[in-house]
């Protein structure tokens, strides 16, 4: 069997932790360079345009300079996603106010992955790429929010009352959520609940537009699947919030246009809605971390199940299609043995 020649000093090769990191983070960058691409061709607003210009010009230079690093790595280089998979002639599927929802939820999916390598990268390269990246998109993202404020788009999380002293928690009944004294939510319960409500808004409208243009039957049914489970969890989160007289974000279902002419290959769509379904994971296993009362961890506990079994009938159309890159892996040392 022919092998690669490999580098003597370890301290120079890629870990798994790098080479795993580059490679998803490739694969999504290049995905959204697809997805900006249209975009940009359908953009009116020119504060709009200036903000999807600048996520598309840094998704292009983060797959760049990832394919820099692999070439030299003689890695080879990801399929990712390439100009068969978008068509930049296809008609409008989404406003130029969709655009600002949409790259703040992708930025934050961003954001979570490279602050995540941050720690585990240990060639300084590779970590310094991904303290560039992180830096770059909280960039973006500020520029996001600044559009949307002065566009009167920007909606922001409730306001509770300030506290007129440090209390100290001295009974079980605060865990109460089912039965029993239930307190009102706490602040960072608040916060978990409203993020994941805005980000399954801007899911949900991406789920419809995907329905709309998706060619195969399997994959627009995948979609509206996953587009009943986004609206029972939006519903869900905001009557926890309505409960104490507090407000949950607007759906954005409105911002889709009624075309049914595809702007994406079903392989990008199917993959897209992988992905970001995979960072709610980490969101509500985030919020079941900080939440203190059982029947929120419940809830959290629901939503995970939901994605779990979605995702993995995702994840089988995409194999049976032969759309799905395996990421790197370890050496099988039994079939090694048999050279």
């Amino acid at each position: 069997m022919k092998r690669k020649k490999e580098s003597t000093n370890r301290n120079d090769k890629l870990t798994a932790a790098e080479m795993g990191k580059l490679w998803a983070t490739y694969t999504g960058n290049s995905m959204a360079v697809r997805v900006l691409e249209y975009y940009l061709k359908h953009t009116e607003d020119e504060d709009i345009k200036r903000v999807v210009e600048s996520a598309f010009n840094l998704s292009k230079s983060i797959v760049q300079d990832i394919k820099d690093i692999f070439i030299r790595e003689d890695f080879p280089v990801p399929i990712g996603f390439t100009e068969e998979d978008v068509n930049t002639g296809a008609p409008r599927l989404f406003s130029d106010e969709f655009y600002l929802h949409y790259l703040k939820y992708t930025s934050k999916a961003g954001m979570s992955l490279y602050s995540i390598a941050i720690p585990i990268m240990t060639r300084k390269d590779i970590r310094d790429f991904y303290i560039h990246a992180l830096n770059s998109t909280i960039k973006l993202v500020t520029e996001v929010n600044e559009v949307s404020a002065a566009k009167g788009f920007l909606v922001k999380p409730p306001f509770i009352p300030v506290p007129e002293e440090v209390k100290i928690v001295k009974q079980q009944k605060f865990l109460n959520g089912f039965l029993g004294d239930v307190r009102p939510l706490h602040a960072l319960e608040v916060a978990h609940l409203y993020d994941s409500t805005e980000n399954d808004a801007t899911s949900k409208a991406l789920l419809i537009g995907f329905s709309q243009v998706a060619k195969m039957e399997k994959v627009k049914d995948f979609f509206v699947r996953g587009k009943e489970i986004t609206n029972k969890h939006i519903k869900t989160a905001s009557q926890e919030l309505n409960r104490d007289n507090l407000p949950a974000p607007q759906l954005v279902d409105d911002l889709v246009t009624a075309s049914t002419s595809p702007p994406f290959s079903d392989k990008l769509m199917l993959w897209h809605k992988i992905d970001m379904f995979s960072m709610k994971i980490r969101s509500y296993a985030n919020s079941m971390s900080l939440n203190g009362r059982r029947d929120i961890g419940a809830i959290n506990a629901k939503f995970l199940m939901d994605i779990g079994l979605y995702l993995e009938d995702g994840a089988n159309i995409m194999i049976d299609q032969g759309w799905m890159e395996q990421p790197p892996e370890a050496a099988d040392r039994k079939e090694l043995a048999k050279d």
